[in-house]
């Protein structure tokens, strides 16, 4: 929030009143029959790109920002996104180079959430008091986006179907009653959203801290609990144990279940180095994603004016819900020709001494009719073949 927009929210305001005894009835319930709105459209058929980034990403780029916070406002905003005298970006988790960044450090994506974040456009309390929340719940998502940040803190209380202004001061002071009234500081979950930036996480974590909890749970525990507490007691570990370097190392790369270009577009640039240097890429994916068969790099100006640089050399289109069908089908594969070369495919002494289970992995396997792994999986054996071949 800017200062003028502080000061500007701090003016009296006749719906603040007094603080109230019990600051807990002005907590609102929840809105009966409310649901989410309904699309209104079908499906939009056109032709798909073969091409991801390029020169429309660029124009995009200029697009949302000059749009959302100005010209000025853009070049002094996107200048430090992932700089390390800026901030992270808020859109992906995408790692930063240690060593050299690049002037323009950020895809398509990150203008887009840093857009939003520094647009001109203001949601003020006059809003929430021509729409009601029943209202409100009717519209898209990219509606609530089209209105703009909030400039005045808002409270819904007991019995109103509106949002109101309070005060900075109510505000806290609610907050500080809830807080003073729990039993232990471990009653109290401190959630933050995936959008907010990771400057502003981490002062919210010190605030959690100093009350006395680390309950800090935000929108990512749903994509990675689960991944962390599988792979903790299996290799030891609960994130990825790549670096960043490593994919222009590689001589394959499988990309599976993941759309980069869409979601995190600044992948491509390393999987583009990674083509270069002769790297392999498969594509497991119900999708045939545009940013996985050819790339410009915006960060190329000259090299956009000739063809792309193709990425992917297989597609695996699997059907949904089996890729497990699709990799045991590559396992198998792997097992029969091991079998075939008298040992010479796995590692066999990393087997031995650093795995559990192995001999009933590989009965399992070997019990699984192709007939199964085709059917379940929807990728034909020879392209199977082809992916265990790479």
């Amino acid at each position: 929030m800017d200062d003028d927009e502080r000061d500007e929210s701090n003016a009296p305001n006749q719906a603040d009143n007094a603080k109230p005894t019990d600051m807990s009835a002005h907590l609102a319930t929840g809105v009966p029959g409310a649901q989410p709105p309904l699309e209104q459209n079908g499906a939009d058929e056109r032709n798909r790109d073969r091409t991801a980034a390029g020169l429309h990403a660029i124009y995009e780029t200029a697009l949302f920002g000059f749009r959302d916070m100005g010209v000025k406002r853009s070049f002094q905003t996107l200048l430090k996104i992932n700089q390390k005298d800026g901030f992270d970006c808020p859109s992906c988790a995408w790692p930063d180079p240690d060593d050299h960044r690049k002037i323009a450090e950020f895809c398509e994506n990150g203008v887009k959430a840093v857009s939003s974040e520094a647009t001109r456009k203001r949601l003020t309390p006059e809003v929430f008091q021509r729409y009601s929340i029943p209202e409100m719940l009717s519209h898209p998502d990219v509606w609530y986006e089209e209105l703009g940040r909030i400039t005045h803190p808002m409270i819904r209380r007991q019995g109103s179907d509106h949002y109101q202004p309070i005060s900075w001061e109510d505000a806290f002071g609610l907050i500080g009653h809830e807080l003073r009234s729990l039993d232990s500081p471990d009653q109290a979950s401190f959630y933050t959203s995936g959008r907010a930036s990771n400057e502003a996480a981490f002062m919210y974590g010190l605030l959690a801290r100093q009350f006395g909890t680390n309950n800090l749970p935000d929108c990512s525990n749903m994509c990675h609990e689960s991944s962390g507490a599988g792979l903790n007691p299996v290799i030891g570990i609960g994130k990825a144990t790549v670096k960043i370097e490593d994919f222009a190392e590689a001589d394959a790369i499988f990309v599976i279940g993941q759309n980069p270009g869409t979601c995190h577009p600044r992948m491509l640039t390393e999987l583009q180095k990674a083509a270069r240097n002769g790297c392999k890429i498969v594509s497991i994916n119900p999708l045939k994603e545009t940013g996985l068969i050819q790339f410009k790099n915006p960060q190329e100006p000259l090299r956009m004016l000739g063809p792309a640089t193709k990425l992917a050399s297989l597609f695996l289109p699997v059907r949904v819900n089996g890729d497990i069908a699709v990799l045991k089908g590559i396992m198998k594969e792997m097992l029969e020709e091991d079998q075939r070369t008298n040992g010479n495919v796995l590692a066999h002494d990393f087997l031995e001494h650093n795995t559990e289970g192995f001999e009933e992995f590989a009965q399992d396997i070997g019990n699984t009719a192709w007939e199964e792994i085709v059917s379940n999986g929807g990728v034909s054996r020879a392209l199977i073949g082809d992916a265990t071949d790479l």
